[in-house]
């Protein structure tokens, strides 16, 4: 059996497994591992490469600061710092029509600069808005719409842990990455402020206004907001002067919300417990999947999958922006199907050599990869910010919640296209800074 045979029967199989909701990184792990021992034969080499990757996986410190990420994010919803945001950007907008729902918004955007992760900015914000908005005769399809589509941010939004992800699999510099987000992310926060305000010129009864606050009152509150603004500017200022490497940015960024938290003495016993279980179970979870789409990785390469289909695709009649968006929309049924980060994991050995051939920029592929994942993130039937906001709330209907969510929907592919027709969105920060 030629290898690329074996390479087509090991991904049909993978795909199944995948569907039978085997986790996927034992998936890619086992397939990735029946699939080398059947092209090389060498039993002993298989199990030297678990070894050996697992080895790889643990020392990378690159890989290290997803889990600085992950606990800072936990710390910082334990020290109330994402109640600070939302408070602060309800004081300067919460009196117009929907202000809660675009101060949601920028807390999400705020809470995601220091989380790092779409779930956690999703869980945290929907704790402290979703009964204020309530409270407030919201609509309730606004009010879940608003938190499963501003979750999103956690991903896009400097630090990301999917970025970083993406960096280390293709060998790009994070920070790199963390700079050609900037603009994008800008764009898909107002974005998402103009898909409620237009929501609300068409139907005004999803939302009232607000009581607005007295310039005093805002400079006071927006004072008391210090904690979160400290952080934000130490690290991403730290990381983007050079001052820090990105590791020691997120342990700096990490060890002050640990500070901030026992100040306020919000951090008890079994929430410190509670945040490092859960940040390790998470950690496990994302080392898994690497380390199983790096084995798979391996089997690829020797059934030369991978560059038989880069030289196909190259060697079409079409043009190299069609190329970009029929993946872009494989993307986008990968994400109906299964884990949107897992479907990024396992396709870049077949994208990057592609993207990389047509000449695109990586660090704007990766953009683009994180901004196809944000609309996986709340495309049905998977949408997973949708199920966290269903899981917090198991009265709200799923329908409702993603309702909720077509206008976000709609923002998020505009500005999209915006980024893949206009690279510059993502690679002019990192051009300047060079």
């Amino acid at each position: 059996m030629a290898p690329i045979e074996v390479g087509l029967i090991g991904l049909a199989c993978l795909i199944a497994a995948i569907l039978l909701h085997v986790p996927v990184g034992i998936a890619m792990a086992a397939v990735g591992a029946a699939g080398y021992v059947m092209l090389t034969g060498n039993l002993s080499g298989m199990v030297s490469l678990f070894g050996t990757e697992t080895v790889n996986m643990l020392t990378n410190q690159d890989f290290a600061v997803v889990m600085f990420f992950l606990l800072m994010g936990g710390f910082a919803g334990a020290a109330g710092i994402s109640a600070d945001i939302y408070r602060v950007a309800n004081t300067w907008i919460g009196h117009y029509r929907g202000g809660l729902s675009m101060a949601t918004i920028l807390g999400c955007a705020g809470f995601g600069a220091i989380a790092g992760s779409s779930i956690a900015t999703a869980a945290t914000m929907a704790k402290i808005a979703l009964p204020e908005m309530e409270k407030r005769n919201y609509a309730l399809s606004l009010c879940t719409g608003t938190l499963a589509a501003g979750g999103t941010l956690g991903s896009l939004i400097p630090p990301s842990i999917i970025m970083v992800i993406y960096a280390v699999q293709v060998e790009q510099f994070v920070i790199d990455l963390f700079l050609a987000a900037i603009i994008p992310g800008l764009l898909s926060v107002a974005l998402f402020v103009l898909a409620i305000r237009v929501q609300l010129m068409i139907a005004p009864h999803l939302a009232g206004a607000g009581e607005r606050i007295a310039w005093r009152g805002r400079m006071r509150e927006t004072g008391r907001a210090w904690a979160p603004i400290g952080i934000i500017v130490v690290v991403m200022g730290g990381i983007y002067s050079g001052f820090f490497t990105v590791n020691e940015g997120a342990a700096v960024g990490l060890v002050l919300t640990l500070i901030f938290a026992v100040a306020r003495k919000s951090l008890t016993r079994a929430t410190f417990t509670e945040t490092l279980f859960g940040s390790a179970g998470s950690i496990a979870m994302l080392y898994m999947i690497v380390i199983g789409a790096n084995i798979f990785g391996y089997f690829l390469t020797l059934s030369h999958m991978p560059s038989e289909v880069a030289t196909w695709v190259q060697g079409l009649d079409i043009p190299p922006l069609a190329i970009v968006f029929i993946i872009i929309a494989m993307y986008v049924l990968l994400g109906c199907v299964f884990d949107a980060l897992a479907g990024m994991v396992l396709t870049l050995p077949f994208v990057v050599p592609i993207i990389s051939g047509l000449g695109y920029d990586l660090v704007w592929w990766g953009i683009v990869n994180v901004m196809v994942i944000e609309i996986g993130m709340i495309t049905p039937p998977v949408g997973i910010n949708v199920f966290v906001i269903k899981g917090l709330r198991q009265d709200i209907p799923l329908g409702t919640i993603f309702r909720g969510i077509t206008p976000f929907l709609i923002a998020n592919v505009f500005a999209l296209l915006l980024v893949v027709l206009f690279p510059q969105l993502a690679t002019w920060l990192p051009d300047l800074l060079r």
